[in-house]
């Protein structure tokens, strides 16, 4: 399995190298979460040792029983990606990929719009909660340029590939990209047929003028919040001495081409608030369905 991008804002805390796993197998799944769990486990007894009660703390949340991780890596940072619902069951897969700011000290939000979306969908959905990357920090000059979606595009791309080898084909799989995580997606689907359905929310742009410069196959979907603030970001895209500044234009935008749909009142962080309207579609386009639209 490809390995986390491992993490570094924070190297003092000890933790285990990532667990040395193949990529799992409809026999060898549990066998996958398990020692998985047993990192975490592992990693929290490091990190009380080492007197972090904060990272320990939230290290044996990920180990309990029902946890169903792909991965994980308390090193940093940290990252993991983790399954709610039924992987094997499911007829429908989403697969979230969050943006700035996420990390294992702050996952139990990015968690819980991981579970609010599974509660939505149902049983028949499984939501993925993709941290597989190092997110830049929102006050930083990280978050402005696409370097750190470009190293987590690999990444991203053999995850979506890892799990169509353990699902097949007849599974949908969407992909739900807030924030900064809609620049790791857009570099992530290019040329790739593995992905039904891609939703932009609260996007700074995505690097591409356009939803047919993505390159994808998926249908793009974008929806921005009334009360987003990221509304207020200029969408605009310049390069400075071989750095390039800003993702260009917003995909809620009808240059852009994609399928806008209503979000709203949320906020930059409400897009997962259970009963909202943000919710309500992002259930729906994870099911394969159409959300409400208001231009495309």
């Amino acid at each position: 399995m490809i390995a986390p991008i491992s993490a570094a804002a924070r190297p003092r805390i000890p933790a285990p190298a990532p667990a040395s796993i193949a990529p799992p197998t409809p026999t060898t799944l549990r066998s996958t979460y398990e020692a998985n769990r047993e990192n975490a486990a592992e990693a929290a007894r490091m990190a009380d040792a080492h007197g972090d009660r904060s990272r320990a703390a939230t290290d044996r949340w990920m180990a309990a029983p029902a946890r169903q991780l792909l991965t994980f890596d308390g090193r940093g940072s940290g990252q993991a990606v983790e399954v709610l619902g039924d992987l094997l069951k499911a007829d429908h897969i989403a697969v979230l990929v969050p943006g700035s700011d996420t990390s294992l000290d702050t996952y139990d939000r990015f968690h819980r719009a991981a579970q609010a979306l599974h509660d939505r969908t149902g049983p028949d959905t499984a939501v993925i909660a993709w941290l597989g990357y190092e997110t830049p920090v929102t006050i930083s000059t990280t978050v402005l340029t696409p370097t750190r979606a470009e190293q987590a595009a690999p990444h991203l791309r053999a995850f979506i590939g890892e799990l169509r080898g353990l699902v097949g084909d007849s599974t949908s799989v969407a992909l739900i990209c807030h924030s900064y995580g809609s620049v790791v997606c857009a570099r992530a689907v290019t040329d790739l047929d593995a992905v039904d359905d891609m939703a932009l929310i609260g996007s700074p742009g995505t690097g591409a003028d356009s939803a047919a410069a993505l390159h994808t196959s998926a249908r793009v979907w974008a929806a921005r919040g009334t009360d987003d603030w990221i509304g207020m970001v200029p969408h605009t895209r310049s390069d400075f001495f071989g750095t390039t500044l800003g993702f260009g234009t917003d995909p809620t935008s009808r240059s852009f081409g994609a399928h806008v749909f209503t979000a709203g009142p949320a906020g930059h962080s409400d897009y997962f608030t259970p009963n909202s309207t943000s919710l309500k579609n992002l259930a729906h386009i994870t099911q394969g369905a159409f959300p409400e639209e208001t231009h495309a």
